[in-house]
């Protein structure tokens, strides 16, 4: 394993699993690097992504949106370069984003970060 990235990981979903659990939504989906944990963005309103971080000390994310291949080191804050993650890589295409679709109110502009 590189510094906080185990590519055998699978992602724990294809949603933010704090949002999932509570009914929210999320703006993008970013996932834990080391043990897969997918979180929403700092611009969701539930910044579960970064709270994983600094519960868990997993230091580095990955982009869960589709078509991205970007890793974040929350320590150093920046950004770093990582090797494929175990598939999936990405929430699925047909997923919205923001999202998931039913649950994004229709004023979700004035609820992000």
């Amino acid at each position: 394993m590189t510094d906080g990235i185990d590519p055998s990981v699978p992602p724990s979903g294809t949603g933010c699993v704090e949002c999932d659990d509570a009914g929210g939504w999320w703006v993008h989906l970013r996932r834990c690097a080391q043990c897969g944990h997918v979180g929403c963005c700092d611009s969701s309103p539930g910044q579960h992504a970064t709270a994983h971080f600094r519960e868990s000390g997993h230091p580095v994310m990955a982009s869960f949106e589709p078509g991205e291949e970007w890793f974040w080191d929350f320590t150093r804050e920046v950004g770093v370069l990582g090797q494929p993650l175990a598939p999936p890589r990405s929430h699925p295409e047909d997923q919205p984003a923001p999202g998931p679709a039913g649950r994004v109110p229709a004023d979700w502009r004035d609820h992000v970060h």
